[in-house]
């Protein structure tokens, strides 16, 4: 017999919700911050199989989506934890920029709206 949860059997979602409860928020933030640079830094073609994945428009997704999260939670989570990916975000908006066929003016790039224009 296998070890596989069968049909009638369910996850124990209280356990779960306890473990979330745990998790301080920073935690929260930082991981879907870093789940968010990691997917932006993929369709951005940065990867060993970057160009396999490639995708601008995705990208540019998920930058502004990055960029909103750090503006949001600025104020919520110290420079320790800030710092790194705000420098990470940066990374992003300027390999975005390099990528493009046709650059973003400076200020209209992902996120840009948040972070101020980025030059490259």
């Amino acid at each position: 017999m296998s070890d596989a949860t069968t049909p009638n059997e369910s996850p124990d979602f209280d356990d779960m919700t306890r473990d979330i409860a745990e998790v301080p928020a920073v935690e929260v933030i930082v991981t879907v911050a870093v789940n968010l640079m990691s997917a932006a830094a993929v369709k951005l073609g940065l990867t060993e199989d970057g160009a396999d994945h490639k995708d601008l428009d995705e990208a540019r997704k998920l930058v502004h989506a990055l960029a909103g999260l750090m503006d949001a939670s600025a104020t919520e989570i110290s420079s320790f934890h800030a710092a790194p990916l705000r420098d990470g975000l940066k990374s992003l908006q300027l390999a975005f920029r390099e990528a493009s066929l046709v650059p973003d003016e400076p200020g209209q790039g992902p996120g840009e709206k948040y972070t101020g224009p980025v030059y490259g």
